[in-house]
């Protein structure tokens, strides 16, 4: 239990509101509403004499959120006691978690832009080859190109804009730093609150991205045109973007408590390997993009061709696990 956590409690046995509390301690009832929130802590002497109204010892209010801070510092100087590292308070803490949750959506977004990029060109150039229209295909690979180039240039505008406004908490994914007391304890209890969220996100997300092979699969069997294909690739594009958007939705929430504690993918000891995986990512969809419009322009079949982002997107899992795999190794 954090210590916001023990207030209420210690509160609610002796039968106060928070204004009654708040006119014992000197204080304003915002402030104490702050510090029952998580969105403050209270100084030493507050605290103090919080421990005689309640009939408590400072040790029990105080204890839970220290231990863990208390075993990081002696962890950390071990290891680089020349180097101090910087503090995180609470109220830096919570900047960035608001931040990151404000970006969530957009972030997943882009990536659902990057994803369905394509769809249009794929869809234009598949029109064009069939005898049923008549759509030719020099301005149809135009407007086609057009599109995906706009979609792209949209999510880099949003990727960039996102990334100056938390340009300011670079140092938390980046570098090793301390926490002031609570604010592990109030990150863990937003974490455990968002734990069945973050679950719910990621399976729903990977079920969709799973059937979204399953009509391109169908259509392959049973020998369809190359219009239909088309149409079941573009499918694909959508239930995958709409999969990884969920993914990325509720993953970036959930990164932003294991970046402030320090766990997963964020410990100390992973962070490098966290940026390189980002930089790996963003070479691979730049790559599969550049295959498919250089193999589709040299064998001039631009239908045939969409078959290269059903793989790209197959294989991805497996390349970034690959990739990973061979980083924790160097790591090591």
């Amino acid at each position: 239990m954090i210590l916001a956590d023990k207030i209420i409690d210690e509160r609610k046995k002796n039968g106060w509101s928070q204004e009654e509390l708040a006119e014992q301690l000197g204080v304003s009832r915002q402030s104490v509403s702050k510090w029952e929130s998580a969105g403050s802590v209270p100084d030493l002497k507050k605290v103090i004499q919080m421990a005689e109204l309640f009939g408590v010892s400072t040790d029990y209010l105080l204890k839970d959120e220290l231990e863990k801070e208390n075993r990081d510092v002696v962890e950390t100087s071990g290891s680089d006691a020349d180097s101090p590292l910087r503090r995180v308070s609470m109220e830096e803490a919570n900047a960035f978690l608001n931040a990151k949750r404000e970006t969530a959506p957009r972030l997943a977004n882009t990536v659902s832009l990057f994803i369905l990029s394509p769809v249009a060109l794929l869809l234009l150039v598949g029109i064009t080859e069939s005898p049923d229209y008549n759509l030719e295909e020099g301005p149809a690979m135009a407007v086609g190109l057009a599109v995906l180039m706009l979609l792209t240039a949209v999510g880099v505008f949003i990727q960039i804009t996102d990334r100056n406004k938390l340009s300011r908490f670079e140092y938390l994914e980046q570098e090793s730093f301390e926490t002031e007391y609570g604010v592990s304890g109030m990150v863990k209890e937003k974490k455990r609150d968002y734990e069945s969220r973050y679950s719910l996100g990621l399976a729903g997300g990977t079920v969709i991205c799973i059937v979204a092979v399953i009509p391109l699969l169908v259509a392959g069997v049973m020998e369809s045109s190359d219009l239909v294909l088309i149409l079941c690739v573009d499918l694909l594009l959508a239930l995958v973007a709409l999969g990884a958007n969920l993914i990325v939705r509720v993953s970036t929430v959930k990164e932003s408590y294991d970046t402030i504690l320090q766990d997963g993918d964020y410990a100390k000891n992973k962070k490098r390997i966290q940026a390189k995986m980002g930089a790996f990512s963003a070479a691979y969809w730049c790559l599969t993009t550049a295959i498919y419009i250089g193999w589709s322009t040299w064998r001039q079949d631009w239908g045939e061709s969409c078959v290269i982002w059903a793989v790209a997107g197959v294989l991805y899992a497996g390349a970034y696990g690959i990739v990973r795999m061979v980083l924790k190794a160097d790591e090591k």
